[in-house]
């Protein structure tokens, strides 16, 4: 149900995929709020995370800056990463050490990003998925179990399903009352792009969050990744994916699946430098049809000299297409 007044759309995930997204909403008219996975436990974050005790702040780090209105001199003093030869602060980056400062400062990693929030002038909101640093647990299709976000993958092993714990009591994870009040008001929800079992699935996976997800009547969008993943994704096609979410919360609950439908060159093929991508994701309308989907196929892409991504603007302007065809059915 598309409102006439100004659209909501909430935006879950985490990754590199999730501000290419939220940069393009960003020059839209429409009311945004980025949903950001707290399950990261690599890189700056994971250091910050086992040190201090707070959510990992690179994702929100990387989706405030995506929706700032600042100027860039001071989203590019946010986002700097001191060298790795300064043996304190090797790695870091500034604003992973602002909002685990504010963490402290607030009690909480909620009402610490609602600050940043207006401090980084946010068009939009962005928030925690959950308010306490999380765990992603895999149990593969072997019986194993593998624990951490980051290391999932290098088990190379197919993966059953995921389920997130809370790092230090390991009980159920919950989502502030602020983010479901969110899904449940939005007009359009959308999932990725993102990895989809260590991005997409880690918010999904909350429990109030993924009956959320199940009750909302907003339209619900998931953007197909473009290449699969090693250790995650490896040989999936579209309807893979799909069936993967589905599955995770025991009935369908997608709407519409965005699905690129231009050939990836072949000097992107084969596997980049640090072995994230593979090949291009497999085609199955069939299986997104029996999954309930609408399915849009086009032109999704852009290739860099970094690799494979979506190209936000034809993402958002797909997206408001589908906003438009809503609102003329009222």
């Amino acid at each position: 149900m598309i409102n006439r007044s100004q659209t909501k759309i909430a935006v879950i995930g985490g990754g590199t995929g999730l501000p290419v997204l939220l940069r393009a909403l960003r020059k839209t008219h429409a009311d945004v709020t980025a949903i950001v996975t707290v399950a990261d436990d690599g890189g700056s974050s994971g250091v910050i995370r086992d040190y201090v005790n707070v959510v990992p702040p690179g994702d929100i780090r990387n989706c405030l800056t995506a929706l700032s209105d600042l100027p860039d001199l001071e989203k590019d003093i946010f986002q700097y990463r001191f060298d790795s030869d300064d043996q304190f602060f090797a790695g870091h980056a500034i604003g992973n050490l602002i909002i685990a400062a504010l963490t402290e400062m607030k009690g909480n990693i909620f009402d610490a990003v609602v600050l940043l929030n207006d401090m980084m002038r946010i068009n939009g909101r962005v928030y925690p998925a959950s308010e306490e640093p999380l765990t992603l647990y895999a149990q593969f299709k072997d019986g194993t179990l593998g624990v951490g976000e980051s290391k999932i993958a290098t088990h190379r092993k197919p993966i059953e399903y995921v389920y997130v714990k809370t790092s230090d009591t390991q009980e159920e994870a919950v989502a502030n009352p602020q983010v479901i009040q969110v899904i449940m008001e939005s007009d359009m929800i959308v999932l990725g792009p993102g990895s989809l079992y260590t991005s997409i699935l880690p918010n999904v996976m909350i429990g109030n969050l993924g009956q959320a997800l199940c009750e909302t009547e907003a339209e619900i969008v998931y953007i197909c990744n473009i290449m699969t993943q090693w250790g995650e994704t490896e040989h999936f096609t579209d309807a893979d994916h799909v069936r993967v979410l589905h599955r995770h919360l025991k009935q369908p609950f997608i709407d519409t699946v965005l699905v690129n439908n231009e050939p990836v060159p072949e000097t992107h093929i084969n596997p980049i430098e640090n072995g994230e991508y593979l090949y291009q994701v497999g085609d199955d309308f069939e299986g997104l049809r029996a999954e309930g989907c609408r399915v849009i196929s086009a032109d999704f892409l852009d290739v860099t000299d970094k690799g494979v991504f979506h190209d936000g603007e034809k993402v958002v302007d797909e997206l408001h297409r589908i906003i438009s065809r809503a609102k003329s059915y009222e």
